[in-house]
């Protein structure tokens, strides 16, 4: 009773998970996506702390000449400003953290100038001084690590720089200039490397995560197919005979399309033993579409083919069943060819034209005896012969010593 429900359990969950391809690229950037939103709340409030004390030491300063100190706040805490609403807000962080991170150096760059003629302190510093870090931080938002060491390391050098500009080198600046320097480059290099740690933490749970909703995808589609193979399995027999015991009785043409109805519900679902796929929509395919799939397919398998495509305009739409059915089949035998010719000179084309759609697999492998092929092997049989036959297509192999080469097709007529 237990077991059954922890299945049930598990299965509830599995079902509030969408196996879209969209949603599993969110599921690899689940935790990611919360420490990005955690890093800029908490940077918003050093941005608070910081900017504060900048602002209140900016309305008393008096290094400026006159006309330079308005302009200098106002291109330092505009974009501050709009950064720290951006990071609470949780949108627009990268531009804004990027256009304080230039506004704040063009003005140190701008620094010098305006403070012309000023007779600094060197034990005081200035109000720009508290915003070096804050423009680490903000790199540390926008751009990439090794941009963030750099940030790291020259916005504190360029004020340095400035800040001897400013005081003309006097040797007794050097010392507490030095210093604060320092202080700006170890604080923003524990800035970058939380960051940093956090992120790659995040980073590793969500690629774990990732890896294993992936694993729990494969093992339940597993399950499922084993499930309906047994199901078919027991369904087969009655289907055939049922089948043929129709075809048999069949005198007026109304039950013979019945008979041909049934017979080819059982090849289709003999075929689709092999392959856990769906009928799906019946919306008219191209041969471009299916060439797609058999290079999508064959990807999935670990190999490579690039599919020859020469499909008319004049070629007519091909019945959505239809073409997965050709498609599933082709795979097939690449697939073959793959396992057993080690993809030896393997191509593949798909042709299409007026007449309908035909494809080709060809490899260069040693061949075998379609005869000696054991009964249980559904590979051919089932997934190639009776696949195109349940969609009114004919198959053909002919295989040697000089290679194999299986042909495909289907002329049009609704099946």
């Amino acid at each position: 009773m237990a077991t059954d429900t922890a299945t049930a359990t598990v299965d509830k969950a599995w079902g509030l998970i969408s196996q879209s391809r969209e949603s599993a690229s969110g599921v690899g950037s689940f935790t990611r996506t919360r420490v990005e939103r955690a890093l800029a709340l908490a940077a918003a409030v050093g941005f608070v702390v910081l900017g504060t004390q900048s602002f209140i030491a900016a309305l008393g300063a008096t290094d400026e000449r006159p006309g330079w100190h308005l302009t200098l706040v106002l291109l330092a805490f505009i974009p501050l400003t709009a950064m720290i609403l951006a990071c609470l807000a949780g949108r627009a962080i990268r531009v804004t953290a990027g256009t304080f991170v230039v506004a704040f150096v063009l003005t140190l760059a701008l620094w010098p100038f305006a403070t012309v003629g000023s007779d600094p302190v060197p034990t005081e510093q200035p109000w720009p001084w508290y915003l070096i870090n804050l423009a680490t931080m903000a790199s540390a938002l926008v751009f990439p690590f090794p941009l963030q060491i750099v940030a790291t390391v020259l916005i504190p050098l360029q004020f340095g720089v400035v800040r001897m500009i400013q005081a003309g080198f006097a040797p007794d600046f050097w010392f507490p200039v030095g210093l604060d320097v320092s202080f700006a480059l170890i604080l923003g290099g524990i800035v970058i490397t939380l960051g940093w740690t956090f992120r790659s933490m995040a980073t590793n749970v969500d690629a774990t995560r990732a890896r294993a909703v992936d694993s729990y995808a494969r093992a339940a589609a597993a399950d499922a197919a084993e499930k309906e193979r047994i199901a078919v399995a027991a369904l087969m027999h009655d289907s055939v005979l049922a089948a043929l015991i129709a075809a048999e009785r069949a005198h007026t043409e109304r039950e013979r399309t019945l008979a041909v109805a049934m017979a080819r519900e059982a090849l289709t679902r003999l075929a689709n033993t092999e392959k856990d796929a769906t009928e799906g929509s019946d919306e008219p395919r191209d041969g471009g579409w299916i060439a797609d799939q058999i290079e999508s397919g064959v990807a999935e398998l670990g190999g490579t083919v690039i599919v020859d495509r020469r499909t008319a305009d004049d070629a007519p739409a091909i019945p959505g069943r239809v073409a997965r059915a050709l498609a599933l089949a082709a795979m097939q035998a690449v697939a073959n060819s793959l396992q057993h010719a080690g993809g030896e000179g393997l191509g593949v084309v798909v042709r299409g034209d007026e007449r309908g759609i035909r494809i080709e697999v060809r490899d260069e492998g040693a061949g075998f005896d379609l005869e000696e092929v054991p009964e249980d092997r559904l590979g051919i049989r089932a997934s190639i012969f009776a696949r195109v036959a349940a969609v009114g297509g004919t198959a053909q192999v002919d295989s040697g010593a000089a290679g194999t080469v299986v042909r495909l097709s289907w002329r049009g007529v609704a099946a």
